[in-house]
């Protein structure tokens, strides 16, 4: 692992939100998101354009906030171009396979971009911590990663990996709010609950992660998640100075003409039309 993210890592510790105390208002976070979104689509045609091939990673504890991150990037393009992956549990024939198969049948292709929401790294996290695998499958992995993602690198993928690192405060916080809201108790799985006592065994899974997997070719970019609007945005901006797209200026689309016939009459047998009260 290089010095500075040895150091990353370290401040990341006592305090996620970094030393900004004051949240991100609501308007200046949706101005800024605005103009990123903007340039979202300028790399989406350039992806397209040029055949290139682009895979996001997110990681992170429960609650980080990847989720939400992954819908700021993505909600304002082709889910044809930004394809995300969320891999439920693997099935008894996945079980049986090279661990890190199924994913890589989701890498992408030219003209893609790929956004895992928790990846091929669950084998050096929950999958560890939870004893889903044993210590020396997680081992294995991780000394096997560093020579995959220099695989998927030098057969032209861009690959970019995100650690959202939230605070223990902030995650409960977050946690309770799920349970108190009907419209997200659908987050919180048996599984979150089952590793929100285990901070300090992620916390050293984490730790090892990063001292096998910060490599030249596929640095980690840690970003404090305690304030989601300012780690949205950093992330935003910083897969966008990540990839070597043109910000060229979008030709401006005019609506061609168009004939309407005012003396059609539609059948009778019509559907029952919904009407907004």
């Amino acid at each position: 692992m290089s010095k500075k993210t040895k150091k990353r890592s370290k401040q990341a510790e006592p305090s996620a939100a970094g030393e900004r105390s004051e949240r991100m208002k609501s308007k200046v976070y949706e101005e800024e998101l605005e103009k990123l979104h903007g340039e979202l689509v300028k790399l989406q045609l350039w992806t397209q354009r040029k055949g290139a091939k682009i895979c996001v990673v997110f990681e992170g504890r429960d609650g980080a906030g990847k989720g939400g991150t992954i819908k700021a990037i993505t909600e304002r393009v082709s889910p044809r171009v930004f394809r995300v992956v969320a891999l439920p549990a693997p099935t008894e024939r996945e079980k049986s396979q090279m661990y890190m198969q199924r994913y890589v049948r989701h890498l992408p292709a030219g003209g893609e971009i790929t956004i895992f929401d928790r990846s091929w790294y669950n084998r050096a996290g929950v999958e560890r911590v939870m004893g889903f695998c044993t210590d020396e499958e997680s081992e294995g992995f991780l000394t096997a990663v560093p020579l995959l993602e220099r695989a998927i690198v030098d057969s032209g993928i861009i690959l970019l990996k995100y650690w959202l690192e939230v605070s223990a405060d902030e995650q409960t916080r977050r946690l309770q709010d799920r349970i108190d809201d009907p419209r997200k108790v659908w987050k919180l799985s048996p599984m979150d609950l089952a590793s929100y006592g285990r901070w300090n065994d992620y916390t050293k899974a984490r730790d090892a992660m990063f001292t096998a997997s910060d490599t030249a070719w596929a640095p980690w970019c840690v970003v404090p998640s305690d304030d989601k609007r300012r780690a949205r945005l950093a992330v935003i901006r910083h897969l966008l100075d990540s990839v070597p797209y043109t910000r060229t200026k979008l030709s401006k689309v005019e609506l061609p003409k168009r004939k309407i016939d005012r003396e059609y009459e539609r059948p009778r047998r019509f559907p029952k039309m919904l009407l907004s009260e």
